[in-house]
């Protein structure tokens, strides 16, 4: 691979909004898998959604022909593919099983295991007031949730294991983005996932409806746009900064469950996310101050 390095800018705002965006798209995943239903096997239904969206690979071909990765690049986006496509059948079982709001909710837990990661891994510094920000998005989580007493389902423990291996997924793609661009590391991502899962979709595979293939096409659409607005957020801020925005897909997914499942709302749900909003935009904020009251040295002379 080439020497040249692709720096992470000291963007929070941009970083924000990048992985607002990222948010939206994930729900819209969670929420065209749903349309899609539960007919087709998981791994054959995500096999299909990474095959579907290798069409949107066209305009990446360059950059990656471009990047001559080395073997360092090559395995850790091989890690990434294996540990994603173990992620990505856990999350498609789940979500067509279970209802959107707590497959939003219970992903939460990736965050918070990505932003730990990225201190122990990436030796990211959390300030008091982040931390303070991180638990009154959780607070907020849990004003929605409000837990008691319930029935463990099979999706919700799939869910648990697909929050532990999409953090890890996240971690790797963070490092890869100060090493290749943005369109390399989603390249990667749905060439090796799509290998990964081809053995486990022939295994017990079932034949797809024409309108199944629609909606699994539409799930891969929002997700390789979903991946592509994360790799860039990555790159403009730390993900200390980025990864609390993602608290803000459960309000959406409260929305969208709503309208188009007929999942009820209530007031605790909008106060909830309130709660989220306010602890994310204040994130965002006080980033944007403290880069406007920090200059970097310069020492090159340039």
């Amino acid at each position: 691979m080439a020497d040249a390095r692709f720096p992470k800018a000291d963007r929070p705002v941009v970083g924000v909004l990048w992985m607002l965006a990222t948010g939206l798209n994930f729900v819209m995943v969670t929420a065209f898998v749903k349309l899609a239903g539960s007919r087709v096997p998981a791994a054959e239904a995500a096999f299909l959604r990474y095959l579907l969206g290798l069409v949107f690979l066209v305009p990446m071909l360059k950059p990656l022909l471009a990047a001559r990765l080395d073997r360092r690049a090559l395995a850790l986006f091989s890690l990434r593919g294996l540990v994603h496509t173990l992620g990505v059948i856990l999350w498609f079982y789940a979500m067509a099983r279970i209802p959107m709001a707590e497959v939003t909710a219970l992903n939460y837990l990736n965050p918070v295991y990505v932003t730990l990661g990225a201190i122990v891994v990436f030796g990211e510094k959390l300030a008091a007031r982040r931390i303070l920000a991180i638990v009154a998005a959780l607070a907020g989580a849990l004003i929605i949730l409000r837990p008691g007493l319930r029935t463990i389902e099979p999706g919700h423990v799939a869910m648990l294991g697909t929050a532990m291996l999409f953090a890890a997924s996240y971690l790797i793609a963070g490092r890869m983005s100060g090493l290749v661009r943005p369109a390399v590391v989603v390249a990667m991502l749905s060439i090796t996932v799509t290998i990964g899962l081809a053995p486990f979709a022939l295994t017990n595979w079932v034949t797809p409806t024409f309108t199944e293939l629609g909606w699994l096409f539409g799930v891969a659409l929002f997700a390789t746009a979903g991946h592509y607005t994360m790799t860039l957020a990555f790159a403009c801020a730390p993900m200390s900064v980025t990864q609390p925005v993602t608290f803000l897909q459960l309000v959406w997914s409260v929305l969208i469950g709503w309208l188009l499942f007929s999942e009820p709302v209530d007031g605790w749900v909008i106060f909830g996310g309130g709660l989220i909003l306010g602890a994310v935009s204040y994130i965002a904020w006080r980033e944007a101050v403290l880069k406007r009251r920090v200059t970097p040295a310069r020492s090159d002379g340039a």
